[in-house]
């Protein structure tokens, strides 16, 4: 590509990778937490473009259940990095879709217990491809090997 073809993106890349820290400057375009906010407005526009009748919390619970399966309400809160009061309404709401169902713990009945209806695996079976092309589509900038290193790099920082 020729300089002046270059992307507002390729041209901010380009001066965040050649810049020197200036300590006593402040630019927010160069700011992580700008940048990932950035790059997951996109992530969520385009999860929202494949996936339009689930959030992407939702997809998170649908998906985790499919692989794990029945597990605790808290638990499942814990595997997909959302506080209690976040994964109970999510459930609460995939609930009320009828693509989960909650129950008590055998021996403490004051946990719940979470699982996948069958409605429920066979929404989250359909979702899986979309899911996969929305990966894609997200890191379709990156080559494969900027994809390998930006997910070792984020994994690093979560």
């Amino acid at each position: 590509m020729g300089r002046l073809e270059m992307s507002g993106e390729d041209n901010l890349l380009r001066l965040v990778e050649t810049e020197e820290p200036d300590e006593t400057s402040y630019h927010l375009q160069n700011q992580v937490g700008f940048i990932l906010r950035k790059v997951n407005q996109r992530h969520v526009a385009i999860f929202a473009a494949h996936i339009a009748d689930l959030t992407p919390p939702q997809f998170a619970a649908l998906a985790k259940l499919y692989d794990i399966g029945e597990t605790s309400q808290n638990q499942l809160g814990t595997l997909i990095a959302m506080d209690a009061a976040t994964v109970k309404g999510v459930i609460d709401r995939l609930k009320a879709r009828g693509l989960v169902e909650l129950s008590k713990h055998e021996v403490d009945k004051r946990r719940l217990l979470v699982n996948l209806t069958e409605e429920g695996r066979e929404a989250i079976e359909r979702l899986i491809p979309l899911a996969r092309t929305i990966t894609e589509e997200t890191l379709a900038p990156l080559t494969a090997k900027e994809t390998a290193t930006f997910l070792r790099l984020l994994s690093k920082l979560a």
